[in-house]
């Protein structure tokens, strides 16, 4: 390799960084283009994200300290990678940026050609680049903040040495702010008195407005990010307890809320305001059980109910005793129908009570499922990971796009508010068949049913997110005729070669720590696929992050799921507790089997993939 650090520098593969490419253009630089000859001397994180990937948001919240700490060497950029045909509207990701209040520049790379040339595999991917251009590291998934702040510090010094390194602003400029009642919101709920209460998601706010949907009667919580009495953190769901207090999804706190609307008294009932890691507790007193992103919330069977987005599952909370437990799903990512404690979610982010059934709206999947009260989980609409469109028709091959709601209707159907295809649609369990009610919303994100439900002549009140408004519809006789359209996502297959097929998944522990051997194997990795006859062997989990995987004859393509966990902690003997930290992503590679094609897939989890720097 050229260009070798100082003699007392730590040797790292060095491969010159690809350039940065966007059809989109850049967001949040004031129109300013950027190449990376502009960022040289500056060392540069690039996040690969998407907006509808909950793993992506909680690496925005990661990343904010350190971004904040280093911000006359370090230059952030995020690189918005679309998963679904939404995300590459332009418009989308300038509303996403600000939602999320992404304060970075961000490339829009709507066709991935960015995605392409850094060979990334996973939402989220960070890929470190040194002063000098050169790409040092790569991480994927959660918990690698730490990670990057040491390797950070390192380069710091490195190239202060050097020369190399250069000081001063970075490019990001700050959107102009835009004045609308609500930003963003979430969810909503209709009160016991008519009026409406909001969750303002971007203005960490619930707003009450009158009966109108329109008029702000008051506004709670201090609208600035935080976890106090008078704060919220992008609240989103909203649930009416028997009591009379509205239970709050307070998804970035990682916290269950209540909010009485009598008093105005905010309370925390379960959550510890920290992101729940595997082998975390997922049962026991409400308020000592860290949570990962509920994003939504619904009282059913005598409890609370918890889509815990950032972690695929179903929790409960239980008032009477004031614990909580993981109730449906493995942490693992697809769909999987079965037993509860056997299904699979893919981030779970709307939740409707009705009789004998939970309805909920699994978005990642673009499914419509179902618990029953046996604690089985049914799939009503959706097929997997990588499908999604707009078709109606006959619920198995009916098609939706990233939905975020769910509500009950009186004959016992459900409205599926149909995020990404901006449209209200139906699904019908009697006749099997999905409709669609309304189109022309913009990103709708929940629904209220009002009116007189006994009138057969109901209305629907429609969380419009992007249009940060709530806009009130009569529910049609006819459903709307709309064009079908499918789509799968526009991300490449990997061609793999038939039969063996060797599996890296790549993790080296940062600098200045080992992985954590003290309880045993620190490491963890499972592998399924899709279909499941895809693979003859090689399934299933183990401790070692390399595995040989058998393809099966006459299978020609599919999804690898491959989840990976490491536990790396302080590698310092005068440390009495080291602090450790864990690092796991979950990747569903879509392959093609074909003559000639790979016979080796590597996943980097941290670090770098020497063999292919060699190649």
């Amino acid at each position: 390799m050229n260009d070798a650090p100082a003699s007392n520098a730590p040797r790292r593969a060095r491969v010159r960084a690809p350039e940065l490419v966007g059809k989109g253009g850049w967001l949040n630089t004031g129109g300013k283009e950027y190449t990376l000859a502009d960022l040289r001397g500056r060392i540069v994180i690039l996040d690969f994200w998407t907006f509808c990937c909950v793993n992506c948001l909680h690496v925005l919240d990661e990343l904010r300290e350190l971004e904040e700490r280093h911000r006359d060497t370090v230059v952030i950029i995020g690189v918005h990678s679309p998963k679904f045909v939404h995300e590459a509207e332009h418009q989308a990701v300038v509303d996403a940026v600000e939602r999320y209040e992404v304060e970075h520049p961000v490339l829009d790379d709507p066709e991935l050609a960015t995605w392409k040339q850094y060979a990334v595999r996973a939402w989220p991917t960070l890929v470190v680049i040194d002063p000098e251009g050169y790409v040092v590291a790569q991480h994927a998934g959660e918990g690698h903040a730490h990670a990057i702040e040491t390797l950070v510090g390192e380069l710091e010094a490195e190239h202060e040495a050097k020369g190399t390194l250069r000081r001063g602003d970075g490019p990001y400029v700050p959107p102009e702010p835009v004045a609308t009642d609500l930003r963003f919101p979430g969810k909503a709920l209709r009160l016991p008195g008519g009026t409406f209460l909001v969750s303002d998601t971007t203005r960490h706010q619930l707003v009450e407005l009158a009966a109108d949907g329109e008029t702000v009667l008051r506004r709670i919580g201090s609208g600035e990010r935080g976890f106090g009495a008078d704060a919220f953190s992008e609240p989103q769901g909203l649930a009416l307890l028997p009591d009379g207090k509205v239970a709050v999804a307070d998804t970035v706190n990682h916290a269950i809320r209540t909010f009485d609307p009598e008093t105005g008294e905010v309370a925390t009932v379960a959550g510890t305001g920290k992101q729940w890691w595997q082998g975390s507790a997922t049962s026991g007193p409400a308020r000592e059980v860290d949570l990962s992103s509920p994003w939504d919330v619904a009282w059913w069977q005598d409890r609370l109910w918890i889509a815990m987005a950032g972690v695929h599952q179903l929790w409960t909370y239980d008032p009477a005793t004031e614990t909580v437990e993981a109730a449906a799903g493995t942490t693992n990512e697809g769909l999987v129908d079965g037993p509860a404690a056997e299904a699979w979610f893919a981030q779970p982010s709307g939740l409707a009570a009705a009789g004998d059934r939970l309805w909920v709206a699994d978005s990642e999947t673009s499914a419509v499922r179902w618990l029953d009260t046996d604690l089985v989980v049914h799939t009503a609409v959706g097929t997997g990971l990588f499908d999604f469109g707009h078709r109606d028709g006959d619920a198995a091959q009916a098609l939706l796009q990233h939905p975020l709601g769910v509500t009950a209707l009186p004959d016992g159907s459900v409205a599926v508010s149909d995020t990404y295809n901006h449209a209200l649609r139906r699904y019908d369990p009697a006749t099997g068949e999905v409709s669609t009610l309304a189109t022309d919303l913009r990103e709708p994100s929940d629904a209220v049913l009002v009116g007189d439900e006994g009138s057969g002549d109901p209305e629907i009140v429609v969380v419009e997110s992007a249009r940060h408004r709530l806009t009130l519809l009569r529910l049609p006789e006819e459903a709307v005729r709309v064009e079908s359209v499918a789509h799968r996502t526009q991300r490449a297959a990997t061609e793999v070669g038939p039969g063996k097929l060797r599996l890296d998944v790549i993790f080296q522990a940062p600098a200045g720590q080992k992985l954590d051997l003290r309880y045993g194997p620190s490491t963890r990795l499972l592998v399924s696929s899709t279909p499941p006859e895809l693979l003859a062997s090689g399934d299933g989990a183990d401790t070692d992050l390399a595995r040989d995987l058998v393809l099966a004859d006459g299978v020609t393509e599919g999804v690898l799921h491959v989840s990976a966990m490491a536990a790396s902690c302080d590698d310092d003997p005068a440390i009495e507790y080291p602090a450790c930290h864990v690092h796991q992503q979950d990747w569903g590679v879509p392959v093609r089997v074909v003559e000639g094609g790979t016979e080796r897939l590597a996943l980097v989890l941290a670090g770098m993939d020497e063999g292919a720097a060699q190649e």
